[in-house]
């Protein structure tokens, strides 16, 4: 893994409004500064949800190490870089905390003989040869304890790529204050690539009445497949497929049937930020009232239209049976 960014959906209104999706890969690091932008819609590879062998694999083969260590001084912006072999030092140090931490989370993950979902046991036995040889160091204990990924996975965050899909109708205070350079390297760099990519987009013209639907058809779908699909179920593939972010499974073979039962059970389970990313383009007596919905501007977004969205625990059930 490494940097990365894709257009997912671009696409504008009959009023003129555009409203873009990205899919990006960046240091997880950094993802707190990324989340503050609050116009954003989002959703973000889980540490809770990716096998805890797969990470340690990422981070064994692909980690994340920093290709600059500036030194300290007051403020937020580091002082000048390290070079040569203070560089190097430093590096080796960031590489030494990352063989660390993988060597605590396979303490931490599996009792003897078994392996945790998404793993075999060989698989486990292979990372924990090579991390003895790694780290001679370091007694990595035979008994292990089965603790879940949601907490294991923490541990390997600062050295792990991370994968989201975020849209919005609002890119030029980001751009502006991320791909700057007073920002915090990391992200400066996504930032750079997505204004890049976002000022070489055309964006697509949506009628009124039509779906802005990322991951569908032309944009990253199977448009063959998705040709044979009604609207309605358009609209619930986007939303699926823009949900496996979290298990970073679309980059593998379509299946319209797998991704509306998501949708379905990610609706009765009231887990509605999916929903964000497929927009229509507000009517002409929307905006007259206010050219907002949610967080877009002059884009209507899905999860707009389900009930009680704002409140599903005060809520009569989103969906009902029979």
């Amino acid at each position: 893994m490494g940097y990365a960014c894709t257009v997912l959906a671009d696409s504008v209104s009959p009023a003129g409004a555009r409203i873009t999706t990205f899919e990006v890969t960046f240091p997880r690091l950094v993802l707190a500064e990324f989340n503050t932008h609050r116009v954003f819609s989002r959703n973000s590879a889980s540490s809770r949800a990716i096998p805890v062998a797969t990470q340690l694999r990422r981070v064994l083969e692909a980690p994340y190490v920093p290709a600059e260590f500036g030194t300290n001084q007051p403020g937020m912006q580091a002082g000048p870089n390290l070079a040569g072999e203070r560089h190097e030092r430093a590096r080796q140090e960031w590489l030494a905390a990352r063989d660390a931490a993988v060597g605590h989370v396979i303490g931490l993950i599996a009792e003897p003989g078994t392996a945790p979902a998404g793993a075999s046991t060989a698989e486990l036995l292979e990372l924990v040869e090579q991390l003895r040889a790694r780290i001679a160091a370091k007694d990595i204990p035979d008994a292990w304890l089965n603790v879940h990924k949601q907490l294991a996975n923490r541990l390997l965050e600062p050295f792990m790529w991370h994968t989201l899909i975020v849209t919005s109708t609002e890119w030029e205070n980001f751009f502006h204050l991320r791909a700057h350079p007073d920002a915090q390297p990391e992200i400066q760099e996504i930032a750079e690539r997505m204004r890049a990519a976002y000022e070489a987009s055309t964006p697509r013209e949506v009628a009124e009445g039509a779906w802005h639907l990322p991951l569908v058809g032309e944009y990253g779908g199977d448009p063959a497949a998705d040709a044979a699909l009604s609207g309605d179920e358009l609209l619930k593939v986007a939303v699926g497929r823009c949900a496996r972010v979290s298990y970073l499974t679309h980059g593998g073979t379509r299946d319209p049937s797998a991704d509306i039962t998501l949708h379905d059970r990610l609706l009765e389970s009231a887990h509605l930020s999916p929903f964000e990313h497929p927009a229509r383009p507000m009517t002409e007596a929307e905006l007259a009232e206010s050219a907002w919905s949610g967080n877009f501007r002059g884009w209507h977004p899905y999860r707009k239209d389900i009930p009680h969205e704002w409140d599903a625990l005060g809520a009569e059930p989103l969906v009902t049976s029979g």
